[in-house]
């Protein structure tokens, strides 16, 4: 009989993602086969499954930390967003058009079925699954069919364990104030709670532990510290998308535009993690810095809006003058397409139907969107040096031109990208490629031969080993006995 428990948060971004990662790798070093699941999520940073299908990067993390395949059912119904106001809604894996928040609210209940049906194929093959909750557990205006928060819960009678990010402060009014306003029928689910981001003395907060615990009558599974390495690990939003600290100093300088729509924007982790590579994030209102050795130009949900904004930022006019000066640039995915003299959206896919738009110009390519996304993943050579990469496409459109017989990868018995005639600009439609250690490794040393790089390290064990840290970090700040005590055997149908 498999056992399920699922995490819920005072709010976005107190660390469900990551506290579900470190305990799946936690239970599953002691033997137990564990599954995650997210019934709902909200990100641009997806990852293709084995299935071939589309999932929050957060759940393939999450996967990966429970050492197994990642599939669609992990994570059932995925909202990328395109706007403000509205988001494309994933459906175990594929795409069932676009909607606006308001339709999106009015018809969320109907997906239910599809969120039931994905976790019942999960739970079929685990001892325990860890549920992941979306943003506040309280969000009492979304309440009526809700089927990410307490609403799933509800469904399966699935026990709760309440996550406090006590780095906001504030934290024993919002547990205390969350428990008080959840319908009684909620409420009884909450099956105890955690604080997370814990900084100081813990001793010094005992008495609000006991106070939390006095007001709601739920136990403290844990008072979980600052994890240090946090920023390590692949970030779910791109808020949470850091740089290099310090000085660049004697570093291969690597400069990344954040735009509004930025996805897949985890193909930057590698690079973040080299010793002596220092990456610099360029957002909105900031000027590229001067001094760059490889401008990357990620992939995006939205192309032709975050190429407009590019414009507008004056990013266009620094990228000129980073390759006046004998600059690289990558482009991957959607930043490939900007690359290009034009992409025309023959669908209507991201605005009119038959609009042209002027790109960057650097590439001799034009990219024609279309209704049909290719979700895949892939394996190949690099064009010019022939090293295994590996990685995954996850993009709509088709993009030809004179550029693209130097292609920049060979895919099977495919080129993909392109490649500027003097070698200094190109793009890919691969993402994931930079996880490839040897490709890195050739790549980063081409760019700037007076950089000395360090011996190459392997990304993959690397964070596998940050899991391992994590999990540590958890079996001593957190109750697991207790948490998988208070667990539910779920019956399938």
């Amino acid at each position: 009989m498999t056992r399920a428990i699922m995490f819920q948060g005072t709010g976005s971004d107190v660390g469900k993602s990551l506290l579900v990662a470190g305990l799946g790798r936690a239970y599953s070093n002691r033997g137990l086969t564990v599954r995650p699941f997210k019934p709902q999520n909200m990100s641009n940073n997806a990852a293709v499954t084995e299935d071939g299908g589309e999932i929050g990067r957060a759940q393939a993390l999450q996967a990966l930390a429970c050492r197994c395949h990642t599939s669609v059912h992990m994570n059932p119904v995925l909202l990328k967003p395109e706007s403000d106001r509205g988001s494309q809604v994933i459906v175990q894996g594929k795409s069932r058009g676009s909607l606006s928040a308001k339709e999106y609210n009015k018809r969320k209940f109907n997906l239910l079925p599809d969120v039931l049906d994905s976790f019942h194929e999960i739970a079929g093959c685990a001892d325990l699954v860890l549920v992941e909750g979306a943003g506040s557990a309280a969000e009492t205006n979304l309440r009526q069919g809700d089927i990410a928060n307490m609403g799933f819960a509800l469904a399966l009678n699935m026990p709760v364990i309440l996550i406090g990010d006590i780095n906001r402060g504030g934290v024993i009014a919002t547990l205390a104030g969350i428990h008080r306003i959840l319908p009684d029928e909620d409420r009884r689910l909450l099956a105890g709670y955690c604080i997370n981001k814990f900084r100081g003395d813990p001793d010094l907060f005992a008495a609000g532990l006991a106070q939390i615990s006095e007001i709601t009558g739920l136990p403290d599974v844990g008072l979980v510290p600052w994890f240090n390495e946090a920023s390590q690990l692949p970030a779910e939003d791109s808020l949470g998308l850091t740089g290099s600290p310090g000085p660049v100093g004697n570093k291969l300088h690597i400069a990344v535009f954040v735009t509004p729509g930025i996805a897949n924007f985890d193909d930057i982790d590698p690079l973040r993690l080299e010793r002596d590579v220092h990456v610099t994030l360029v957002r909105k209102d900031e000027v590229l810095p001067g001094d760059c050795d490889l401008v990357i130009l990620p992939g995006s949900k939205s192309t032709i809006t975050d190429l407009l904004f590019f414009k507008s930022q004056g990013w266009d006019i620094d990228l000129s003058a980073h390759i006046r000066r004998g600059g690289h640039v990558l482009g991957i995915c959607g930043g490939y397409q900007m690359l290009g003299k034009s992409i025309v959206d023959t669908f209507g896919i991201e605005g009119k139907m038959g609009d042209e738009i002027t790109g960057l110009g650097y590439l001799d390519i034009c990219t024609k969107l279309g209704p049909d996304k290719k979700t895949i993943k892939s394996s190949g050579v690099h064009a010019q040096s022939k090293i295994p990469v590996s990685g995954y496409e996850i993009h709509i459109g088709e993009t030809i031109g004179v550029d693209c017989a130097r292609s920049f990868l060979r895919l099977g018995k495919s080129g993909d990208g392109a490649v500027s005639r003097d070698g200094k600009i190109s793009g890919t439609y691969l993402h994931g490629l930079m996880q490839s250690d040897e490709f890195r490794t050739h790549y980063l040393k081409s760019l700037n031969v007076e950089v000395n790089l360090s011996s190459p390290y392997s990304y993959d064990q690397r964070i596998d080993t940050l899991l391992d840290s994590l999990a540590a970090h958890l079996e001593t700040h957190m109750n697991l006995d207790l948490i998988f005590n208070l667990s539910r055997s779920i019956n399938s149908p």
